[in-house]
């Protein structure tokens, strides 16, 4: 890799539920300690830097998961989606110098609005798309003060706090990365000011080199243009021949009409801009963006589903043109999650990390 930024690897962990077939009851994994631990020891002996544990209406919660991965795991570090409101920043100052502190560095924080309006209003935020932004970058700004500063007075449109203590102090100083994944205009402007991984889903490669383009004007209006890293949220169906890969990609989402279907009516009711260029490119395009990225899993599941299909020097190449455009790390699925992820650690990454 000629890159001087080492890649920064990141898995996915299931906690919606995993399988092998989309269209086959059989072949679920269901939401169990005993798979996310097999997930994760997959991913921490592939070689993966960290675990994306995400949150939403049908995952288990994620700081308990991550608490539960980061326990059963020696290395691997839990990337710990954040959303506005969910938790007062007190408390998630609170829960965040803890967790890195027990972990001794082992936490990296997603910032995310949510995919859906129709999730944030059960969950008890009727605001906006855009009020959500808002509101998290304030909790971001008031969490950073209070990981890095004593005798915090903030006083903003959401929260007030007059000199809360915060303990004990993280072991990342002054405290954990943020990263952010989304296509808005709020996304990339929060990303700009306060991240320190911009995550962007899958798309063809000279778009996206254009995007980190338009991120790093961004970030230099704040003097970060040299801080804010750009990553990939991406599938992977990687086999030993490209053969047996699109066959396991399109046994993957085979008879899966009902989750289509799903896929199809949550995707109406989703103000998400990152989400709505996946189906986009679904629709446009048909399956194949390139011969190796694939639109297929974006018919069976919401948010980040291009993958990349081949064997392992085709996964391998199709990964480095992102490298090529400015990425600096990836954060990946594959179904079933173990499997896929010892697949890539065996197959993949040894090609990746030249």
């Amino acid at each position: 890799m000629s890159s001087k930024t080492p890649l920064s690897m990141g898995w996915f962990c299931p906690t919606l539920g995993d399988t092998s077939a989309f269209g086959d009851a059989s072949k679920a994994f269901p939401q169990s300690m005993e798979h996310f631990e097999r997930v994760a020891v997959a991913a921490e002996n592939a070689g993966f830097d960290y675990m994306l544990v995400p949150v939403s209406a049908h995952c288990w919660d994620a700081w308990v998961a991550a608490s539960f991965i980061v326990s059963r795991t020696s290395k691997l570090k839990a990337l710990v989606a954040m959303k506005p409101g969910f938790i007062h920043p007190v408390a998630q100052a609170k829960m965040i110098s803890t967790f890195d502190q027990l972990s001794q560095g082992r936490l990296y924080m997603n910032l995310i609005a949510g995919l859906s309006e129709k999730d944030a209003l059960a969950e008890g935020q009727p605001a906006s798309k855009g009020a959500r932004y808002e509101q998290l970058e304030e909790e971001v700004v008031l969490i950073k003060r209070l990981l890095s500063e004593e005798q915090v007075q903030f006083s903003g449109k959401y929260y007030h706090v007059d000199q809360p203590v915060i303990i004990p102090k993280s072991v990342q100083k002054s405290y954990p990365p943020f990263f952010l994944g989304g296509g808005s205009e709020h996304a990339a402007e929060i990303s700009a000011r306060h991240s320190a991984v911009h995550l962007f889903w899958g798309d063809y490669p000279e778009r996206i080199g254009e995007q980190i383009k338009e991120m790093r004007a961004r970030a230099a209006k704040y003097g970060r243009e040299n801080e804010l890293r750009f990553a990939m949220r991406l599938q992977i169906v990687c086999r030993e021949t490209e053969d047996e890969a699109w066959e396991a990609a399109h046994r993957l989402v085979a008879g899966a009409d009902g989750w289509k279907d799903q896929v199809k009516n949550l995707s109406a009711n989703m103000d998400s801009v990152a989400n709505q260029r996946q189906q986009e490119l679904s629709r446009t395009v048909g399956s194949k963006m390139t011969p190796h990225l694939w639109t297929g899993i974006t018919e069976v599941r919401p948010g980040a589903g291009v993958a990349v299909v081949g064997n392992p020097q085709q996964v391998a190449a199709q990964l480095r043109e992102f490298i090529e455009v400015g990425c600096s790390g990836f954060c990946l699925s594959g179904y079933p999650h173990h499997e896929e992820a010892e697949r890539f650690g065996r197959l993949v990454m040894p090609l990746l990390m030249r």
